[in-house]
């Protein structure tokens, strides 16, 4: 990641709802960064915060500040803290790479900015890799089976009211006033005009 002096770290901790404070996650991580030799440029806290939630306050400012280049140094009590999933810690440290940061994890001593760190995040980016590939996989053999099976894909066919249709186009309705008026496509009227009126059932030419 970053090629040039450390001196600048930005803190982030974080408790879950029911848990009580960061006070044993900001000591630990404060005196990590007085022995690095770092300067705390910045604290963002989360405080009754699932780690499960997209956006949070204390996180928002934590990637807000590295973009604007306030701190050279992400320090962080562990990756459960930081990351709701193996993707979105891939993201986020594949943005710190691109913003020149380093990210430290305290707890399990992982530093991206050596070269065991800048390996492990190679793992966890093929980790990521794998499991998206997974995914579209398992939606792919779903789609599958559901064909095999004569199950019907995509959005269900909207309900038509033939009746309606046929007196709507009676009394002279376009095609568009009636698709309106049924709440449906005019592709839908224009099919249903030709495969589902009844024959007997005149109506004026489309």
């Amino acid at each position: 990641m970053s090629t040039g002096i450390r001196s600048r770290v930005g803190i982030y901790a974080r408790v879950s709802t029911g848990e009580q404070t960061v006070d044993n996650q900001l000591p630990a991580l404060r005196e990590y960064a007085r022995t690095r030799g770092w300067t705390v440029t910045a604290e963002c806290i989360d405080e009754g915060v699932s780690g499960a939630t997209a956006s949070r306050p204390g996180l928002d400012r934590l990637m807000r500040e590295a973009r604007q280049r306030r701190f050279d140094v992400a320090l962080v009590w562990r990756f459960d803290r930081f990351a709701r999933s193996t993707k979105h810690l891939v993201l986020a440290l594949d943005e710190f790479q691109t913003l020149g940061v380093d990210f430290v994890s305290l707890q399990e001593a992982i530093d991206t900015g050596t070269p065991m760190g800048k390996a492990i995040f190679t793992i966890f980016a093929a980790m990521a890799e794998l499991e998206r590939a997974a995914i579209v996989e398992r939606v792919k053999a779903g789609v599958e089976r559901a064909r095999r099976e004569g199950k019907v894909l995509g959005r269900p066919r909207a309900d038509l009211d033939l009746d309606r249709l046929v007196t709507l186009r009676q009394q002279g309705l376009s095609v568009r006033e009636i698709a309106r008026r049924l709440g449906v496509s005019k592709s839908r009227i224009h099919v249903a005009l030709k495969t589902d009126v009844p024959k007997s059932s005149p109506v004026p030419a489309t």
